[in-house]
């Protein structure tokens, strides 16, 4: 894979953690990696968003692109319009991710929020630009009760844009799992209609980055380059 799309089944559910996962491990097997987040809401100017917390955790050897900020945490969409800013396109993202792959091993593009969420007025979503580009979908989801629906929902909409779902992983693999999360480990592969590729533990993203490096491989499946077997 030179590009892979990150999507969640909803939001704060580990996608930017998942995503500083995978990117730790491609620079630890001697990958350039660059990360893009098409559109980070909620974030004022000059703060650190996702694309920071990424190359904070896997390392500064990550290329970081943001293409657009816009300062209400509400779907970019819905965000842009309401500062009278200008949105982003599935078109634009992915000529920034087509472009960054000209230079890079590995291009992650990070979704906001779930996939369907609109970028525009014109109803753009991740899901376009993933098909714009042919690239493949890694789903990012929660551990416990409701994650099998939402996480079929996703695949769902993917297949029916003949969209390639990667796989899942679970963003937040709790201390304690309770028996819905237990069972989901189970159940996920198969709500998805694809492959279980990890799960990462919960406050992985307090850990100092050396720690967070050095622990990746073991929450993400050897299709990541991990060591993480379910």
């Amino acid at each position: 894979m030179t590009i892979l799309v990150v999507s969640g089944t909803g939001t704060e559910i580990g996608k930017t953690i998942t995503t500083a996962a995978v990117a730790a491990l491609a620079l630890a097997d001697g990958r350039s990696v660059a990360v893009l987040k098409p559109a980070q809401t909620g974030v004022a100017p000059g703060e650190p968003g996702d694309v920071f917390e990424v190359r904070r955790l896997a390392g500064e050897a990550v290329t970081g692109v943001e293409l657009a900020r816009f300062p209400e945490p509400l779907a970019p969409d819905t965000s842009a319009r309401r500062a009278g800013m200008t949105p982003v396109s599935p078109q634009e993202v992915a000529e920034a991710a087509a472009k960054l792959a000209t230079e890079h091993d590995l291009v992650l593009v990070e979704g906001a929020g779930g996939l369907l969420v609109r970028f525009d007025d014109e109803g753009g979503t991740l899901a376009d630009a993933a098909r714009l580009l042919g690239a493949p979908v890694l789903v990012v989801t929660p551990a416990g009760l409701g994650t099998l629906n939402s996480t079929a929902l996703t695949g769902e909409a993917l297949r029916a844009r003949d969209l390639v779902c990667a796989g899942v992983v679970v963003g937040s693999w709790p201390a304690e799992p309770d028996l819905a999360s237990r069972c989901n480990l189970v159940d996920l592969p198969t709500a998805a209609g694809a492959p279980l590729l990890g799960a990462v533990p919960e406050g992985a993203g307090r850990l100092a980055p050396a720690d967070f490096r050095a622990r990746a491989a073991g929450w993400l499946a050897p299709a990541l380059g991990g060591v993480w077997s379910s």
